[in-house]
């Protein structure tokens, strides 16, 4: 009895053993893209963005999920890193904020230069040859971790067509619609818990005007933390596929941050992306995880949407709870480990690690068109908070330049309410 019970044991352990080797084999050939990790909002929080300092460096950072020796460990050949700014910046200084974290990412890859490589740039003509792609393939060869730009929050573009553009210059390849708060111009998760109230009913007009900008420019449209109204208006609208790049699956976790069925099922047909997000609220709805109950998230996706479908988007350094296993980014090879167990195929694995992204990036590339003329209309004053604003160019902006009959009328108005006329 003893014996046997020894001998089941070892199999199990020569079975894990067998899984984990084969995890790794499989990623130092496709290492795992994760969609969303929030280390630039940490090193804001801790360090005020100072990277020089002796505390941030980056191959001895401590207290976070992520730092060099856990990217190398965990296999990670592409991160989107979040260029994140709260909600409460909105109407105020969230450009600035959103600037100021994509130059954090950018001055990552340069104090970095044998760890990191940002990868900003994009062919730009009509059906480009995707240079975007040519530059993460050519970080996995080199063994360098492929740095991406991805913002979180609509608010970031100040409701303006203009910003939208100019982040895509400084390397924006996704944006996530919406934050934990509606923007003039979409709705977020929190309309459906009923604590905010629906504004746009998904998409306003001039949201759809966002997503066709996108469309044109060549930015992935990011549907994590959005309403599920918003969801389908821009999996509907879209000509290029979407992705959540931290969510994981409603069915497994009420949670609204997640993603349900009937939206997965418009996820395949798109040939989108839902990249599982980690945090345990979203894996168990409840305090605590485990590494397993993440992969029932990762089955369940492939099950209704496809295996094309799934990714990894772990959302480290963005939470505070982590399940038991999946600790810091180190652990990716034994969630990969775990799907082998589950007879996932080494095809599966890949795609699941990278492939699949890289493939929506080659779609979105494709629908790119930089010859076409941009969206240039403006969202109407009405819809803005203006408390913090200067309205130059709307009909009513204040303006030392008005033309002298404008001038004339409006001393003639006063001079009328004066009693002086």
């Amino acid at each position: 009895m003893w014996t046997s019970w020894w001998l089941w044991a070892l199999v199990a352990v020569c079975t894990g053993d067998q899984f984990r080797d084969e995890a790794e084999r499989i990623m130092r050939g496709t290492p795992v893209i994760d969609g969303h990790n929030d280390l630039p909002w940490r090193l804001l929080t801790m360090f005020n963005n100072r990277l020089q300092i002796e505390r941030a460096n980056l191959t001895s950072l401590a207290n976070t999920h992520t730092n060099i020796p856990k990217l190398r460990a965990g296999f990670v050949g592409g991160q989107f890193w979040s260029a994140y700014t709260p909600c409460d910046t909105q109407n105020k200084d969230a450009v600035k904020r959103t600037l100021e974290q994509i130059d954090v990412i950018q001055r990552m890859c340069q104090m970095y230069p044998e760890t990191f490589v940002c990868v900003t740039n994009s062919a730009g003509a009509r059906r480009p040859q995707p240079a975007l792609l040519t530059g993460v393939r050519q970080a996995f060869r080199e063994g360098r971790v492929a740095s991406l730009v991805g913002v979180e929050g609509g608010h970031s573009i100040d409701s303006s067509l203009g910003v939208l553009r100019t982040l895509y210059r400084l390397g924006m390849r996704y944006l996530t619609l919406t934050h934990s708060c509606n923007t003039p111009w979409a709705d977020n998760w929190l309309v459906d818990t009923g604590e905010d109230k629906a504004e746009s009913q998904g998409l306003s007009h001039f949201g759809q005007s966002v997503v066709k900008e996108m469309n044109r420019l060549g930015v992935i449209i990011d549907l994590a933390h959005v309403s599920v109204a918003t969801m389908k208006a821009a999996l509907r609208l879209s000509t290029a596929p979407v992705i959540f790049s931290h969510s994981s699956a409603y069915s497994l976790c009420q949670h609204r941050r997640n993603v349900p069925d009937d939206v997965l099922r418009l996820v395949n047909q798109t040939g989108s992306l839902v990249m599982v997000n980690f945090y345990n609220d979203y894996v168990s709805c409840r305090q605590e995880a485990t590494l397993s109950q993440v992969a029932d998230h990762l089955d369940h996706i492939k099950k209704v949407a496809g295996a094309g479908a799934v990714g990894f988007g772990g959302d480290f350094d963005g939470v505070s709870r982590l399940p038991v296993g999946l600790e810091d980014v180190s652990k990716y090879p034994d969630l990969v480990a775990e799907l082998l167990r589950r007879r996932w195929t080494e095809a599966e694995v890949r795609g699941a690690l990278a492939n699949n992204l890289l493939r929506v990036f080659e779609a979105v590339e494709q629908v790119s068109d930089h010859t076409q003329s941009p969206e240039e209309e403006p969202i109407p004053a009405a819809q803005l908070q203006a408390s913090c604003r200067t309205m130059y160019g709307y009909s009513e902006a204040p303006s030392l330049h008005r033309q002298p009959g404008a001038l004339l009328a409006s001393l003639t108005t006063v001079l009328l309410g004066l009693g002086l006329l």
